[in-house]
């Protein structure tokens, strides 16, 4: 049976404040060795998350801005996929609400209730990289994004409720991620996840399947595995999820996602 590995990145893969992979190598070069596919499931744009998949030698699939597309490297698989379009070597399966439409929204709610809603498109590299710590380079890719609008509210309370209520009544769906929130249309990473489970089930037949998140954007993905597994944001602090089988591992980020790798493949099976 092909065993196959979801992943969320922030905060589970990487680290949530410095965003390495270093805590995190030792066990991505066991399942490479494995031949284990390893698909990012995260809210982290194609243009970062390509980035990535060349650092680390990554060669498989891997799902962006919340479950919006499914980027599939050329020749993965052995047959057509009819419903994608192409990208610089990648089969794009899309499926989320298109930036410009998602930006509307917001922009219309920012005029409607005169509170300034500050996404990505609306500062520089500098200020994204200010905001969210990454780094400049890190900060510039982010900015290209294609289905959904990371964004801030420096205000009250209760003017944050108004904008999320607006967001829900215009058709679109709003996470939240430390500091700021996000936009999405009409995806999630569980739609996403399951477009390509049938894609991979094609190719290997039975799988098994191992996700790993933190937070409750990951849920959806969560909710599609054999074995769900939830890594600590903090000492003693795990994200509100209740799921069948859920694994709550007592380690932080990648030294949770590590030691969780190593317990399940660590075992001299290929």
């Amino acid at each position: 049976m092909k065993r196959v590995v979801f992943t969320d990145l922030d905060g589970t893969l990487l680290d949530r404040f410095t965003y390495s992979y270093e805590k995190s190598l030792d066990a991505i070069e066991l399942l490479k060795a494995k031949e284990v596919p390893i698909v990012f499931c995260s809210a982290k744009t194609a243009a970062e998350q390509k980035e990535y998949v060349k650092e680390l030698g990554i060669v498989d699939p891997f799902i962006v801005e919340n479950g919006g597309a499914v980027y599939i490297p050329e020749g993965y698989f052995d047959f057509a996929i009819t419903d994608a379009r192409t990208n610089s070597g990648y089969l794009v399966i899309q499926l989320g609400t298109p930036y410009k439409a998602v930006r509307k929204v917001l922009k219309n709610i920012e005029v409607e209730l005169s509170i300034q809603i500050k996404g990505f498109a609306d500062m520089t590299a500098a200020e994204v990289s200010q905001r969210t710590r990454l780094s400049p380079k890190f900060a510039a890719l982010s900015k290209i994004r294609e289905y959904d609008e990371p964004f801030y509210l420096d205000c009250g309370p209760e003017e944050v409720k108004q904008v999320l209520n607006k967001i829900e009544q215009a058709g679109l769906r709003w996470t939240i991620a430390g500091t700021h929130y996000s936009a999405i249309g009409n995806a999630d990473k569980g739609k996403a996840v399951k477009i390509l489970l049938d894609l991979l089930r094609r190719t290997f037949g039975e799988i098994y399947t191992i996700g790993l998140g933190d937070t409750r954007n990951d849920s959806s993905m969560l909710s599609c595995m054999d074995v769900p597994v939830l890594v600590q944001q903090a000492p003693d602090k795990w994200a509100d999820i209740d799921l069948p089988g859920l694994r709550k591992v007592d380690c932080i980020g990648p030294e949770g996602w590590s030691k969780v790798i190593f317990e399940l493949f660590g075992d001299g099976v290929t």
